[in-house]
């Protein structure tokens, strides 16, 4: 009687950071019928890691920016976001103006979602 051999799968690793690398490696090395896949190897997926601090290249937010959006992000108000961040109301609206202008949105909710979709910030 033969054993009916399940063809292994074959996964890429694309990370950046080397010790997440080797971490990952260990850890999936270890799973029966998977397999990573060598250089230049064609694989059946990929895991992707990316550093999440690193802005697209054609988008540059300020750190102070990048808190508005965050918070916009949760739904705060210009006026919550003003008193979390201990700044005014009008430093906020102009945040959220450079926000709206470098994103090409036309609103809040469109700038979170163009953020987003850049991987500017996760939601």
């Amino acid at each position: 009687m033969s054993e009916d051999k399940t063809a292994e799968i074959v996964i890429a690793l694309e990370v950046g950071d080397p010790a997440l690398a080797d971490r990952l490696a260990a850890l999936l090395g270890n799973i029966p019928g998977l397999r990573l896949a060598a250089p230049d190897e064609q694989a059946a997926a990929a895991i992707i890691a990316r550093d999440s601090r690193i802005m697209p290249e054609d988008i540059a937010l300020t750190q102070r920016e990048l808190d508005v959006l965050a918070l916009m992000a949760e739904g705060a108000s210009n006026k919550m976001i003003a008193r979390q961040l201990g700044i005014s109301v009008h430093t906020v609206k102009f945040h959220v103006g450079s926000l709206l202008h470098k994103l090409d949105a036309t609103g809040r909710t469109d700038a979170v979602a163009h953020a987003a979709r850049r991987g500017v910030i996760e939601l």
